[in-house]
């Protein structure tokens, strides 16, 4: 008998109590780099996610799109400026996040998971008032942070075993479009759901200590701790806060986990030995 036949039944075997562990929760997934680069990388992402609905998780996707954004301010001869490393968002600017990301990207994302057989729908945090957001900052223009999220919309579709996909977009208190870093976005519905992980695919290992090497676990004291000696340090800052902001907000645990890797979200949920490191509480 082919042993890749009998490593692959074991390998199922194995799952089991993680699948049953996982059964029935929820599962808030921030998509971004590798697995959004090619339509290889999309089609095993999209995949993973049908498998996960068909054993019973209810996964939320949310999506960011900063280099499609990038490349249409290009072709359209808009200037887009940053300011501590966020995008400064005026109303032309604003017109063509919202084209790319509620149209280009998320499309692309529904259309990859239905082609695996899901069931998907696109939707942005303007829908049915799932995110109400104030300005994060003056000078950053239409950026919004969260400051109510409404996840009812999110309840029905996990009832009807429907894979939302979710722009990170949201609405002001009168009635304007913010944009919304993803993670920021993912992990302020993560807690609005009390998922149970919350899961930020990054183009790096995981978080790392001083020596450079990957650590599997940690506790919102360590990152604190590692913040602030610098051992944390750049673009993983914001990610770490993200996941305190979550798990403080009621998320059981978050993890910062290398989307590079084959299957990743898989690897995490249904195998001990996981993908990234997960942070909880304490």
């Amino acid at each position: 008998m082919n042993r890749d036949w009998i490593a692959t039944a074991q390998t199922l075997s194995q799952a089991l109590p993680y699948l049953q562990r996982y059964a029935g929760s929820t599962v808030v997934i921030k998509l971004g780099g590798h697995a959004m680069g090619s339509n290889d990388a999309m089609a095993e992402f999209a995949r993973d996610v049908t498998l996960m609905r068909q054993v019973g998780v209810n996964p939320v996707v949310v999506h960011g799109g900063g280099p499609m954004i990038n490349q249409m301010l290009e072709r359209l001869e808009i200037k887009s400026e940053f300011l501590n490393g966020k995008r400064i968002t005026d109303a032309a600017t604003m017109e063509v996040v919202e084209m790319v990301l509620s149209g280009v990207v998320n499309a692309r994302i529904v259309q990859a998971i239905s082609q695996q057989g899901g069931r998907a729908v696109g939707l942005s945090g303007k829908d049915s008032g799932l995110i109400i957001c104030d300005a994060e900052d003056p000078a950053l223009g239409l950026v919004g942070k969260p400051s109510e999220v409404n996840p009812r919309v999110l309840d029905d579709l996990a009832d009807k075993g429907i894979i939302p996909v979710i722009a990170p977009l949201g609405m002001g208190r009168q009635g304007q479009t913010f944009n919304i870093n993803a993670d920021t976005a993912a992990g302020a519905i993560a807690a609005a759901l009390k998922a149970d992980r919350l899961l930020l695919l990054t183009d790096v290992a995981g978080v790392k200590d001083a020596a450079g090497e990957v650590l599997t676990e940690l506790t919102a004291t360590q990152i604190n701790a590692m913040i602030a000696d610098g051992s944390i340090a750049g673009g993983m800052i914001p990610k770490t806060q993200t996941a305190l902001n979550a798990i403080e907000g009621g998320v059981r645990a978050a993890v910062i986990l290398d989307g590079r890797a084959p299957n990743a979200c898989l690897l995490e949920l249904f195998t001990e030995h996981g993908a990234g490191s997960i942070i909880r509480n304490g």
